[in-house]
C-alpha cells in the first residue's frame, strides 16, 4: 500500500532523514517510535508532501508521489492527525468535522461518516455545537482523529497523538486507535510512547537521528532490551 524507499529530507544543511525505508500493508497498524527530534514527524510530513524529499521515493498503491501536492495526496486517500491536534478553535465541533469531509460531494456519505464518528466518539455528539476551543485537550485529540475519519481515508497518519494528554485521555485515545485497527483502518502511527504504541501495532520501526536502526513485529520489539530502557 505504502512504500517509502531511501528517502532523505534536509532542513538547510541539517539532514533530518538519512535513507529511510519502510512499508505499510493495507489494514496494518505500523508504528515508528523514537526520541523527540529523531525525525518521526518529518517522515509523516514527507509522506503528505509537506516537505520535499531530496532523494528517494514514496509510492502509494504502486504510484510514485514525487510530483504530487499535499492536496492531491489527500484526494488519493491520505489523512493526517497532526501533532498538537490543530483543530479550528473558533469553529464548532460539527463544523470542524465537516471541514474534514471537504473533498466529499456525497451528502448521504457525509451524514453516514458523521454518524460513524459520533458512534465512536459519543462525547463529540454531545458537544457538537460547542466551539472547538472549549474542549479539553483529550477531547480536542478525539476531534482531530474524528475529523481525519470524516475524509473516508484509505490510510491515516497519526503524529504523536498522546503528547501532552492526561493519562486517562492517553488510554481513551489508544482504545480508539485499537478499535479502528480492528475495523481494518490502515494506520501509520508516530509515537514517543513506545509501550502504548507497540501494544497496539502489528509492526514497529525504531528511528534514531534520522535513521531506522531496528524493525520487528511489535510484540517482539516491545521485549527488546533497548526498547525496555
Amino acid at each position: 500500500m505504502l512504500e517509502v524507499r531511501q528517502i532523505e529530507v534536509s532542513y538547510g544543511e541539517f539532514l533530518a532523514l538519512k535513507g529511510v525505508s519502510f512499508s505499510v500493508k493495507e489494514g496494518e497498524l505500523v508504528t515508528i517510535i523514537g526520541a523527540n527530534g529523531a525525525g518521526k514527524s518529518t517522515i509523516l510530513r514527507a509522506i503528505m508532501g509537506l516537505v520535499r524529499c531530496r532523494k528517494g521515493e514514496i509510492l502509494f498503491y504502486g504510484n510514485p508521489l514525487t510530483d504530487t501536492s499535499a492536496h492531491q495526496r489527500a484526494r488519493l486517500g491520505m489523512s493526517m492527525v497532526p501533532e498538537g491536534r490543530r483543530i479550528f478553535p473558533e469553529l464548532t465541533v460539527l463544523e470542524n468535522l465537516l471541514m474534514g469531509a471537504y473533498r466529499l460531494n456525497d451528502r448521504r456519505g457525509i451524514q453516514k461518516n458523521l454518524e460513524r464518528v459520533f458512534e465512536i466518539f459519543p462525547i463529540l455528539k454531545e458537544r457538537q455545537n460547542q466551539m472547538g476551543k472549549t474542549l479539553s485537550g483529550g477531547e480536542q485529540q478525539m476531534l482531530a482523529i474524528a475529523r481525519a475519519l470524516m475524509a473516508q481515508p484509505r490510510m491515516i497518519l497519526m503524529d504523536e497523538v498522546s503528547l501532552g494528554l492526561m493519562p486517562i485521555y492517553v488510554e481513551e485515545t489508544f482504545k480508539v486507535i485499537d478499535q479502528l485497527h480492528r475495523e481494518g483502518v490502515t494506520i501509520l502511527l508516530v509515537e514517543q510512547n513506545a509501550r502504548k504504541a507497540l501494544a497496539t501495532a502489528d509492526r514497529g520501526y525504531v528511528l534514531e537521528t534520522g535513521e531506522i536502526i531496528l524493525t520487528d513485529q511489535a510484540e517482539r520489539l516491545a521485549q527488546n532490551p533497548m526498547i525496555k530502557k
